[in-house]
């Protein structure tokens, strides 16, 4: 599937001046911070890559599901649908989630 152009817009908007790479990948829109994965807009949502032990929590939020690939339910990482990205303060949110937590890795 296709990645969503207007929702990769809305991200690199939100992200602005951030030192950030895009690259496809997943079917989707990456954009990587320090070479890490932080957000990736995809045909169905955000997929946004957060700390394991806040999966949980994340999840209990408008829109988020586990994140799933190949079958496998994928800790650490999450799939916000269109109902969690509604307002352009829940998008911020989920990219401050995303690229603190890629941040947060040893640059590659």
């Amino acid at each position: 599937m296709a990645y969503d152009p207007d929702l990769a817009a809305r991200v690199r908007d939100e992200l602005g001046g951030t030192d950030v790479r895009e690259q496809r990948m997943f079917g989707g829109l990456a954009f990587l911070v320090g070479g890490h994965m932080a957000v990736a807009a995809s045909g169905d949502g955000l997929m946004v890559r957060c700390e394991h032990d806040a999966t949980e929590t994340l999840l209990e939020r408008p829109g988020a599901a586990p994140m799933v690939m190949r079958g496998r339910e994928m800790p650490g990482w999450l799939r916000v649908g269109p109902s969690g990205l509604s307002t352009d303060h829940a998008l911020a949110d989920w990219v401050a989630i995303g690229t603190a937590y890629a941040g947060s890795l040893p640059p590659r």
